[in-house]
């Protein structure tokens, strides 16, 4: 099973849940790649049979700029796709996640499931995009 994670970070928080994911894949025998949003391929992130996407929460609980920039570019061929969403938040209660797991499933992917952390990622928290990265 081939899994691409393709993440933004600006503080290291998502980054760490980014790396956690990849370390669960790995453990799982799972062929993944790990990417930034910034310096991904979308062609090659589509062709992965689970894309986990990651980002941190920015400004009025929006998608931080590469991330957003990056998955507006897949959106519209996720129809089918298996799709699990990570990031990290510092105020509010994680809306950002919620919205994205609206237009995930707006896209037509099926929504493996969530993760959010707040603020720094605890180890519930890398246990759980760990998992994610096994679905």
């Amino acid at each position: 099973m081939k899994l691409a994670i393709v993440y933004a970070s600006t503080t290291g928080n998502t980054e760490s849940l980014a790396n956690a994911a990849a370390q669960g894949a790995k453990d799982a025998g799972r062929d993944v790649s790990i990417v930034t949003a910034d310096s991904a391929d979308s062609a090659d992130v589509l062709s992965a049979d689970l894309i986990l996407l990651g980002s941190p929460a920015m400004g009025a609980e929006q998608l931080e700029d590469s991330m957003e920039t990056f998955f507006s570019g897949i959106e519209g061929s996720l129809s089918g796709k298996k799709v699990g969403l990570f990031g990290s938040y510092d105020w509010g209660e994680g809306q950002w996640i919620s919205d994205w797991s609206d237009r995930v499933t707006s896209a037509g992917a099926t929504l493996v499931n969530a993760v959010k952390a707040h603020l720094a990622p605890e180890d519930a928290d890398l246990e759980a995009v760990k998992q994610l990265a096994q679905a």
